[in-house]
């Protein structure tokens, strides 16, 4: 399975990830939350920034299904979800992830019928990625 491309600005994402944290990269000027992380601030242009906690809730904000020719180890796996998660404590920040019944579930474990835009999720961790799970399943 791909592995995400980790660089200076993202790795403090990626290693609260793997410690079961979601946070978020925020300004620490302005207080902005920004996704992805970046060295200087769109809204005021600061370069100081700091790691703030998130409460992992969020909305579906889209999704999409993807069906085969795919990689092949994702093929053996389709048709599975990609969803778009609006954070609900940040709402100008989306991330990208899979709905999953469990965390560290298969991807394809929740039936594709079974999404909707705008369910409520929760941020769960598995093998240092970030999935999302309904909060009322």
């Amino acid at each position: 399975m791909l592995r995400p491309a980790i660089d200076a600005d993202g790795a403090p994402f990626w290693e609260y990830a793997a410690l079961g944290e979601l946070r978020v990269q925020t300004c620490a000027d302005c207080h902005e939350p920004r996704f992805p992380p970046r060295p200087c601030c769109p809204h005021c242009q600061s370069f100081a920034s700091e790691w703030r906690p998130t409460s992992g809730r969020g909305r579906i904000w889209s999704y999409v299904v993807p069906h085969p020719p795919l990689l092949p180890d994702y093929a053996a796996q389709a048709p599975y979800n990609v969803v778009v998660v609006e954070l609900a404590d940040a709402p100008r920040v989306r991330l990208v992830g899979n709905l999953v019944s469990a965390a560290g579930a298969a991807l394809d474990s929740l039936s594709p019928d079974r999404i909707r835009i705008g369910a409520r999720v929760q941020a769960v961790f598995a093998d240092g990625l970030v999935q999302w799970v309904l909060e009322r399943p």
